[in-house]
């Protein structure tokens, strides 16, 4: 049976899909809005991406801003990335913690992100494709970031630094302490 697990951020779960496997291959049921309700979210997704990236990428930290802001359920369909969360609801005693989790073909696991994080990825294997639902079309004037190598945030990308490949977009968000609020 398919497992939805809590985390200590409100509203951040990690799903693991039940896999059937035998020697022909692999099945599994990726989402399903019933399990979801069950479980007290009620996300109506709308848009779905992807995205392809090689060894040491860095994405993010990416949010966009109220009204526009967007809930995701993320999963990775080939290789492995390390899968980066930064709670950036003033209200949350969470807020400006980090959550992060390996999500890989392998292990199948998804992360359902709401609204109000900052998000962002790095490639583990030599390359990777990521999937994701969003509940909220992209707005290009709502989107904000975090500078992902923010040393006040502390996060281990698992990337040697040398290796890393960041966008200039990226490379030019502000930190954390600098960042535009929400509202």
């Amino acid at each position: 049976m398919a497992k939805i697990e809590k985390t200590k951020f409100k509203g951040l779960f990690v799903f693991n899909p039940q896999v059937f496997e035998d020697e022909r291959g692999y099945f599994f049921e990726s989402y399903n809005a019933a399990v979801w309700k069950k479980a007290g979210v009620d996300t109506n997704f709308i848009q779905d991406n992807e995205s392809r990236s090689k060894y040491g990428t860095v994405r993010g930290l990416h949010y966009q801003i109220p009204p526009h802001g967007q809930c995701k359920l993320v999963r990775v369909t080939k290789g492995e990335v390390l899968d980066v969360v930064l709670d950036m609801r003033e209200e949350e005693e969470t807020y400006g913690s980090f959550y992060s989790i390996i999500l890989s073909q392998k292990n199948k696991k998804q992360l359902l992100i709401p609204r109000g994080f900052a998000h962002g990825f790095a490639t583990l294997s030599e390359t990777a494709v990521f999937n994701y639902k969003c509940d909220n079309l992209y707005h290009k004037e709502s989107e904000h970031g975090i500078n992902p190598l923010d040393e006040s945030l502390d996060i281990n990308w698992r990337v040697p630094n040398q290796d890393i490949l960041l966008s200039q977009k990226d490379k030019n968000q502000p930190i954390f302490g600098n960042h535009k609020p929400f509202m």
